[in-house]
């Protein structure tokens, strides 16, 4: 697997944009409740603008000339997990009321964010 670092740089952009739009409903939707809509939302945009350079510039880079399945199954565990433990540190803690916050809940959130991307994005590359 081979990769144009131009190339690269020229889809940053447009599959940033795709990616918070094919992630921001499955947040708003699945994260707790207790999340404001601004946490919703900044978690959208925030958390893919920590990870998506990575997965877009960084792994490709570093696993040139190796397995595209080696390069899916780094990119897809390490998005999710990097971006739960940013959310955590970020959201994380208690809730207004005093209760823990709903890890589960919003791991798994983040988590089929990232597996909504990846399998419509897939998809969406491979027909156009």
């Amino acid at each position: 697997m081979d990769y144009d670092p131009a190339q690269l740089w020229r889809f940053l952009p447009w599959g940033y944009a795709a990616t918070v739009s094919l992630e921001t409903p499955v947040l708003y939707f699945g994260l707790a409740p207790h999340h404001s809509l601004r946490t919703k939302f900044t978690a959208a945009l925030w958390l893919t603008a920590c990870t998506y350079p990575i997965v877009v510039l960084a792994l490709p880079m570093l696993l040139a000339g190796r397995s595209e399945w080696l390069y899916i199954a780094v990119a897809e565990t390490f998005a999710p997990l990097a971006e739960c433990v940013l959310f955590h540190l970020a959201f994380g803690g208690r809730r207004a009321d005093g209760r823990p916050n709903v890890a589960l809940r919003d791991d798994a959130a983040i988590v089929a964010a990232n597996l909504t991307s990846f399998l419509v994005g897939g998809w969406l590359l491979s027909v156009f």
